[in-house]
């Protein structure tokens, strides 16, 4: 049996504990004891394979199980970091997100990535309470805190109470702005539905996430201030980004 330390744990041959699950715990090991910071880049896949002395599939196998852990974030093209600290992000009856990011001293921010029209059907349909086929307007975007993407929503409401929400988001860049323009500044949250589904490769490339772990979906409907549905929303999270507290 053979060890070998690297700065921070001792891998150990013929033990029987896997070479990649030794290198995730020398891995996690440092990043824990500080020596990988909070967004920090790792070592590439080919310095690690060269530092452990294995090839890059055992290393690859490592990166994967830390990444499913949520100790860090591999982007394709950009290498793999350590994930920053989670934010906090109270599911309540007035969730709004720049109020939330702002609340932990990050600068939000966010940008449309696609708007539309279609018509109301099915679930959608339900959620807003809608005839089938009635109008509604969709809106996808993304959010950020710091530069880091946080979530991707795809947001619904009904065209009628908001003919002109797409303009309105396009200037003022926030949804809560553009419901008050559109003479609803008091609206709440009415229900939520919070479950881990796969990473849609539409996501990916928004969500800087690499290979194939799941994204927190929350699925909400907010009403105006007298019960009428207003948005039907399908928001996917960084699952290492956020930690979703409900409160009741």
């Amino acid at each position: 049996m053979s060890a070998k330390s690297h700065g921070g744990g001792t891998i150990a041959r013929g033990t029987g504990i896997a070479i990649w699950r030794q290198i995730a715990s020398d891995l996690e090991a440092g990043i824990a004891g500080g020596r990988f910071g909070a967004g920090q880049q790792l070592p590439t896949e080919m310095e690690l394979a060269t530092r452990y002395k294995v090839n890059r599939h055992t290393v690859r196998r490592a990166l994967a199980e830390l990444a499913s852990a949520g100790f860090v974030e591999a982007t394709r093209g950009r290498g793999t970091f350590v994930s920053q600290k989670s934010i906090a992000y109270p599911l309540t009856s007035r969730t709004r997100f720049s109020e939330i990011v702002s609340a932990q001293e990050l600068q939000p921010g966010g940008r449309l990535i696609a708007s539309g029209e279609e018509p109301a059907a099915g679930l959608l349909a339900e959620r807003l309470g809608l005839a089938e086929g009635a109008q509604t307007i969709r809106l996808e975007t993304l959010r950020v805190a710091e530069g880091r993407p946080i979530v991707v929503a795809t947001g619904w409401f009904p065209a009628h109470l908001v003919p002109d929400i797409i303009q309105d988001y396009a200037e003022s860049g926030s949804i809560t702005a553009a419901l008050a323009r559109a003479g609803f500044a008091d609206y709440r949250r009415e229900a939520s539905w919070i479950s881990a589904v796969p990473l849609d490769p539409a996501d990916r490339g928004h969500l800087r996430l690499d290979g194939d772990q799941p994204v927190l979906l929350v699925e909400s409907v907010n009403v105006t201030a007298d019960g009428t549905p207003l948005q039907f929303s399908r928001s996917r999270f960084v699952g290492a980004a956020v930690q979703i507290v409900v409160k009741t």
